[in-house]
């Protein structure tokens, strides 16, 4: 899929990003998120990719789950084959899974929101680094520079 390569400022002054737009960067490994539109999926609600050193890419996901405690489970997924797969073909090329919480310009924590939302100013995946460093797509032949868990809002593709 390809995406558009200008990249707006997320400054107070300029108009809200929608988070299908948004591009986050994570400044000690300089990684970047960036989303793109979930398409017509009935069940994925938020549709990116990470952008980590020596050009490697994790295709992310997230999914609304239902009920009282409903939240978006996200997916980071690495080299997953193509077509129908399944559970434990998923489970091998998946580098991590959580939760994924935002935080506004004054501290709130809140969730992921879904499409046609405002971008949060920064996104938290809980344990993103240990699970990376752990993953098949860390090393010699993968990226090197670990990212935090935490990603700032840096602009909004036009």
């Amino acid at each position: 899929m390809a995406r558009s390569a200008v990249l707006l400022s997320a400054s107070g002054a300029q108009a809200a990003c929608p988070i299908q737009l948004a591009v986050y960067g994570e400044a000690r490994s300089g990684a970047d998120i960036d989303f793109a539109p979930a398409g017509s999926s009935a069940t994925i609600t938020n549709n990116f990719r990470m952008i980590l050193d020596n050009n490697v890419v994790l295709d992310g996901i997230a999914m609304w789950t239902e009920g009282s405690a409903a939240r978006p489970h996200g997916s980071l997924m690495y080299k997953c084959p193509a077509g129908d797969v399944t559970g434990d073909e998923l489970a091998a090329c998946t580098v991590w899974e959580g939760v994924i919480y935002s935080a506004d310009e004054k501290g709130g924590v809140g969730l992921l929101p879904a499409e046609g939302a405002d971008a949060p100013k920064s996104l938290i995946f809980p344990d993103l680094g240990p699970s990376l460093e752990m993953s098949a797509a860390y090393g010699p032949a993968g990226f090197s520079k670990v990212p935090w868990d935490i990603f700032v809002l840096k602009g909004c593709q036009e």
